[in-house]
């Protein structure tokens, strides 16, 4: 049973924000401080993925924990009601990820995720481990196959 009335929920359910979030905060101040550039929710990507760093080649997305699932991670949580439409959302969530993932893969594109809870456990050390996987995409870069159907948008 629910806490709160069915009216509350879903106000409180519309707040929950796909763009913007805190943590894509985080991770976009810190890029930006660092020197990066970047694009922002680019459509033309499969999964639109939340910073695009074009000139290495580089999709981050920044996932929920509770929304995509993070496994192991306390805050995966499934709520009690409403169980099995919970994991069937979850499950599709978990699969279109995945799915996406692997068609930028294919496009020539390094993925990399960074999860809710670790900026919330050591921001700074995951953040350096960030623009160290981002520096790996550059020495990568001729390695990757460009696919010619996925481009990035003229400036």
């Amino acid at each position: 049973m629910d806490v709160v009335d069915v009216a509350t929920r879903s106000r409180m359910m519309k707040g929950i924000r796909s763009k913007n979030t805190l943590p894509e905060m985080i991770v976009r101040k810190y890029l930006h401080a660092h020197g990066f550039r970047y694009r922002l929710h680019t459509r033309n990507l499969p999964g639109s993925p939340d910073l695009v760093l074009p000139m290495y080649r580089a999709a981050i997305f920044v996932h929920g924990c509770f929304w995509h699932r993070h496994a192991g991670c306390k805050f995966a949580t499934t709520p009690a009601n409403n169980a099995e439409r919970w994991k069937s959302k979850f499950d599709g969530n978990v699969e279109r990820d995945a799915r996406k993932e692997n068609m930028l893969r294919a496009a020539g594109w390094r993925v990399i995720v960074v999860w809710e809870c670790e900026l919330r456990r050591d921001p700074e050390e995951r953040l350096q481990q960030l623009i160290s996987d981002i520096a790996e995409s550059k020495r990568g870069e001729s390695a990757l196959p460009v696919s010619p159907s996925i481009r990035q948008k003229p400036l």
